[in-house]
């Protein structure tokens, strides 16, 4: 299925209106949405159509939501279809053990914030889109081996015509045969052999190739050789084959992967006399499966970091009223939304900072146009530094609408970037906008901006409030000086240590996605915890641990695109009880740590609390009486 091609997105429920307010909210999607009244219809267009994801009310006639995704997963054909329950009323615990039991994947409660259904339909239609493209490569892998094989098959019956054209159609199809003559103690190889060993066959006119017993050993480990010399010493007239995969190291030193297939001929008093084999190169092969299977954990891991980000949006959100708490609800979500669109398109290499600020203030452009001034040089920007640097804009942006320069009728913002020996430096300055003061106490917006920051191991954000606007001033380390990350002369509060004469348990937190990290860090404190943290950056994360006394941490296994292994094993080796959060599934961590405890992303409160008072009762600690919510 091409990347661009639409998916099926069925729509369930039995008011129209809500039909139709689902489909103006999922339209910008592009995507085939198909409605449907009833249970009934719901189910005679699954087997009309491939369905990408299910959008199903809860409270229906006749059948209920459970009951629908109940039917849905009883039939083979869907019951890996993603199930997303849409309900207006309160649902106690019960009722999302019943939901997540008749196989939903996600609730959504009326009022249906439309970027987050968006955000969770678009999530799940692009995995879909993906596991069809994955089934296709599949498919076409398995065309391919149908088709050597094919090849192979019709290139042995040709061998007692031309030993040479055996030779060429085997290497064609990275074969290659050898024979080894056990009364003479000689092995052959023809050329494809050679080559798939990566010896130089030479200009010798003969088809093969003779070599000593010692030069084929060096080419296998010890293993490999014995699983061979075992395989062939047990071959009878009974049981005359065998198969073997192995690998092989080329002189290059080059790792092959190859599948060793034999058959023996024997005399009259059943003794072997001779092993003719077929070697088949199959690396190729073996990337293509193992691309594959990390193409398929990348969509997962980075579909569960999107959606713990979304739950971090929703849960820290603060605001005077409802209205307000969509309105920043949905705008931080189109932010992140822009930005992955941004680095979808260039294949999650990076993203131009100009496009990043053009997207971020053109809802303000279409009323004070020559207000706003941009200016800087081309900088492509991480993935990391991209999402960091949209966010910022979108708070400013936001909060210069509300309360600053962009408030009135002659305010200016002029949004202007430099980069020089590897740092970028962006400064957002309003002026000629109504008479302005520090805040006494910082906003969700603020702490958004400065958490985001400080999570760019060395980043740093100051705020100037002028008396006609504001001037915040950004840097980011760009290019050569993030290889020499260090903490700021000023420590920021949340990667200060916690005093060793805190009663209660401290906790070390380490996590790269800044909104995260905020969200991991406010459910630790509200259930007892004294926390440091969050800390994104590995090595100043293993340093902060051989420095302090810590009673448990919690662990992204993913820091900054590096495994956070060597920071488990500081912490291992400091006695100090952990567990791992991430988005990777669980048969991705190396079987050394298998005994740990592992929360997957998006994680909710009371996961988080049990693991963690399992992992202090290990260390001899209890977390104190639950914190009232």
């Amino acid at each position: 299925m091409p990347a661009d091609s639409k998916v099926n997105v069925l729509l369930v429920d039995d008011q129209p209106a809500k039909l139709l307010s689902y489909e103006v909210m999922l339209e910008p999607l592009g995507e085939n949405l198909i409605k449907a009244s009833c249970a009934k219809d719901a189910l005679e267009q699954l087997l009309k159509h491939d369905i990408a994801v299910v959008l199903v009310d809860v409270c229906m006639p006749e059948l209920d939501g459970f009951e629908l995704a109940a039917m849905i997963r009883e039939h083979p054909r869907f019951q890996k279809t993603a199930i997303i329950f849409i309900s207006a009323i309160h649902l106690s615990e019960m009722d999302y053990m019943r939901g997540y039991s008749a196989g939903a994947v996600d609730y959504v409660p009326v009022p249906v914030v439309a970027d987050v259904l968006r955000a969770k339909v678009r999530v799940f239609a692009e995995l879909y889109r993906k596991s069809r493209e994955l089934e296709l490569l599949n498919r076409d892998l398995e065309q391919r081996i149908h088709e050597r094989t094919a090849a192979l098959e019709a290139s042995t019956r040709r061998l007692l015509q031309s030993e040479r054209g055996r030779s060429l159609a085997l290497a064609a199809g990275n074969m290659g045969s050898w024979e080894y003559d056990r009364s003479e103690n000689r092995w052959s190889w023809d050329e494809g052999h050679c080559r798939i060993f990566g010896i130089d066959a030479g200009s010798a006119d003969s088809v093969n190739f003779a070599l000593s017993t010692d030069l084929i050993r060096s080419f296998f480990d010890e293993n490999d050789w014995n699983t061979l010399t075992e395989a062939a010493a047990a071959l009878s007239p009974e049981n005359s084959t065998f198969q073997r995969e192995v690998c092989i190291v080329r002189p290059d030193g080059h790792l092959r992967s190859c599948i060793v297939s034999a058959a023996g001929s024997f005399d009259e008093a059943g003794k072997t006399v001779r092993v003719d084999g077929v070697t088949l190169d199959i690396t190729e092969r073996k990337e293509a499966a193992n691309r594959q299977t990390l193409l398929a954990r990348e969509v997962d891991h980075r579909a569960r970091n999107a959606l713990a980000i979304v739950q971090a949006i929703v849960r820290l959100g603060r605001a005077d009223s409802t209205p307000d708490y969509i309105a920043g609800v949905e705008g931080r979500v189109r932010a992140l939304a822009q930005t992955h669109e941004l680095l979808s398109q260039s294949r999650w290499q990076g993203a131009d900072i100009l496009r990043l600020v053009n997207e971020e203030i053109s809802p303000y452009r279409s009323r004070c146009a020559t207000r706003i001034a941009v200016a800087g040089p081309s900088v492509i920007l991480s993935p990391e530094k991209a999402q960091t640097v949209a966010l910022a804009l979108h708070e400013l942006a936001t909060n210069a609408a509300k309360y600053g320069a962009l408030s009135n009728a002659e305010g200016e913002v002029s949004v202007r970037w430099e980069i020089h020996g590897g740092c970028l430096t962006l400064r957002w300055t309003e002026v000629k906008g109504p008479p302005v003061s520090e805040p006494k106490h910082r906003g969700f917006g603020m702490k958004i901006i400065t958490a985001s920051v400080a999570q760019q191991g060395g980043g740093e954000v100051r705020f100037d409030w002028q008396h006609d606007g504001l001037v915040c001033t950004i840097s980011l380390a760009c290019g050569s000086v993030e290889t020499g990350r260090q903490l700021p002369k000023s420590v920021p509060d949340h990667l200060r240590l916690v005093p060793p004469v805190s009663r209660r348990p401290r906790v070390f937190l380490a996590e790269d996605e800044a909104l995260v990290g905020m969200l991991i860090r406010e459910i630790l404190e509200e259930i007892g915890c004294a926390v440091t943290g969050p800390i994104s950056d590995l090595n100043t994360a293993v340093q902060t641990v051989r420095m302090g006394a810590f009673d448990a941490a919690v662990l992204d296994v993913n820091l900054g695109g590096s495994y956070a292994y060597p920071l488990a094993e500081q912490l291992c080796s400091n006695g100090v009880p952990f567990v791992f959060l991430t988005g990777y599934a669980q048969d991705t961590l190396e079987d050394r740590f298998s005994g740990v405890q592992i929360l997957r992303k998006p994680v909710e409160r009371d996961a988080l609390e049990t693991a963690l008072r399992t992992a202090l009762a290990s260390g001899e600690r209890e977390l104190p009486l639950r914190a009232q919510r």
